[in-house]
């Protein structure tokens, strides 16, 4: 499809499946796309059964109702905004209105091309790709999810966290709470362009230099409905362990600029490949059947947008990474300029390490020949100790990396009763890794258990008493039974614990009260 309304072509394409696993029987993404009025949308929708598809199809439901009615001039990015903002409220209330769609809520990407201007909405990890004339591929959006945000801290590598049994838990989603903070940004674009709009049953199963790879293609002038194709080809190929959704966008007339990047980089679809032919004909082998699009499907000038479900795999399934900006050709004088500066950096280093060399010889000397002075015994530096706050954020860390690991050995050390301890950071890294295991409330009862002791603890001489606004916080979140809401409780709580000292393991059980959920 295109746009000849405008100043400029857009042509846009898209996939959506179910996938193969058979947890997933109903596909609960959703997508938009709209050449015609340049809006375009995923959502992968959570909560299992209708109720995902019901949310995710409700968000791109509003965003393309609200765009119906765009008028130009308007702010394109407070009008999403608003639109996102509609969505989560009209989720949340039918989650609290009907049984049957308790606990939904959805991810959301939204883009809005105006001339070369775009505008990009996010919430929770379904991404945005931008592909630029250049060739070069950036990440839009950062998930909003346990893992990444746990990667951004620092208490996860990238490795672990492509593999962490909790990589599909989210933190932010639409529909989850009354309220929710979305992402938002306008950029500026060129001829050439190309954006991918996806949920994370693709990225899940197609990295990062391979969507580059399939993009470039699109970019030369390769067919768009072939590259969603083989998108999806891969992910059966790899198991295709969630329902997938892609919408890919080209933004003006195909460049060839690319074809100058990387020897390497050759054109990956010039025509479908022939072992696509069964899955581009529909002819998916019949176990892998595709689930047909749904009724509910939204016609959009041409474009037809699927019903999709929003996929948070309850207990939980961000931060935008910065558009990278172009990089510029040095002069030979700049760099001859920062060269020079360096090295005259080196030598004024060396000249003052020389001359702190012969100071301390001249000292040593004087001390030696100084009759008056009696040579002290040489005493070894004392050996580096834990300070209580670096074990407390090791312990954390192989919580974080390990849970499953970390429960067994635990239970070990108190001989199959956790429970009964009466270290209120024990208790906490014990609830913390139930809670990265799945099991919310055994998490919910450690972390009460554990803020307990911190609140008990006012002896003479004990720590300075915590933040009571902290405190009421962590007490107050821990009474929603809401995913996202503990993963509050639980940073607030580390900031509490993390001042706490360690009760020796002889010391007698404080009185504690302990609520089971």
């Amino acid at each position: 499809m295109k746009n000849e309304s405008k100043q400029f072509n857009v042509e846009v394409a898209s996939i959506t499946d179910r996938g193969l696993s058979e947890k997933r029987p109903v596909n609960e993404d959703s997508f938009l796309a709209d050449s015609g009025r340049c809006i375009f949308a995923v959502a992968d929708g959570v909560g299992g059964a209708e109720s995902g598809e019901v949310a995710s199809r409700t968000a791109v439901e509003v965003l393309d109702e609200a765009f119906r009615h765009h008028k130009d001039g308007e702010d394109v990015e407070d009008l999403m905004e608003i639109a996102i903002q509609r969505a989560n409220a009209s989720i949340h209330q039918m989650s609290r209105e009907h049984a049957k769609l308790s606990m939904m809520a959805t991810t959301f990407v939204g883009l809005h091309l105006d001339s070369y201007r775009a505008t990009i909405g996010h919430v929770g990890d379904s991404r945005l790709y931008r592909l630029d004339v250049d060739g070069k591929i950036h990440r839009e959006t950062d998930d909003h999810s346990v893992v990444e945000e746990e990667v951004r801290a620092g208490r996860m590598t990238e490795e672990q966290a492509i593999n962490h049994p909790n990589r599909n838990i989210i933190s932010r989603a639409l529909g989850a709470e009354p309220g929710v903070e979305a992402d938002m940004k306008t950029i500026d674009v060129e001829d050439g362009t190309v954006f991918l709009l996806c949920s994370d049953g693709i990225t899940r199963h197609v990295p990062d230099e391979e969507l580059r790879t399939l993009l470039l293609d699109a970019q030369r002038g390769g067919e768009l409905q072939p590259i969603c194709d083989e998108l999806k080809r891969r992910c059966y190929e790899r198991g295709a362990e969630d329902n997938l959704t892609a919408v890919i966008i080209r933004l003006g007339a195909p460049t060839s600029s690319a074809n100058t990047i990387s020897l390497d980089d050759e054109r990956t679809l010039s025509s479908p490949p022939a072992s696509l032919a069964a899955t581009m004909s529909g002819d998916v082998p019949r176990q892998h059947a595709a689930t047909p699009p749904p009724s509910n499907s939204i016609p959009t000038n041409g474009a037809v947008v699927s019903a999709a479900s929003l996929k948070i795999d309850l207990p939980g399934d961000q931060v935008v990474m910065p558009q990278t900006s172009k990089v510029h050709r040095k002069s030979f004088a700049s760099t001859l300029a920062k060269l020079l500066g360096v090295l005259l950096l080196l030598s004024a280093a060396s000249v003052l390490a020389f001359y702190a060399g012969r100071q301390y010889e001249r000292r040593q000397t004087v001390a030696l020949n100084n009759d008056d002075v009696l040579p002290s015994p040489s005493i070894p530096p004392p050996l580096p100790t834990e300070t209580p706050r670096s074990a407390f954020q090791e312990r954390l860390r192989e919580v974080d990396s390990s849970p499953r690991e970390a429960i067994e050995r635990m239970k070990t050390e108190k001989n199959e009763r956790p429970q009964s301890s009466t270290d209120p950071q024990f208790l906490y890294l014990y609830g913390r890794a139930l809670m990265n295991d799945g099991q919310m409330p055994e998490a919910r009862s450690m972390f009460r258990q554990s803020l307990n002791l911190v609140k008990e603890r006012k002896a003479p001489g004990a720590n300075p008493n915590p933040n009571s606004e902290l405190i009421a916080s962590v007490e107050r979140d821990l009474s929603s039974n809401e995913p996202s809401v503990l993963q509050n409780a639980s940073k607030a709580l580390e900031e509490l614990v993390q001042h706490e000292q360690s009760v020796p393991q002889n010391s007698p059980p404080a009185a504690t009260t302990t609520m089971q959920n």
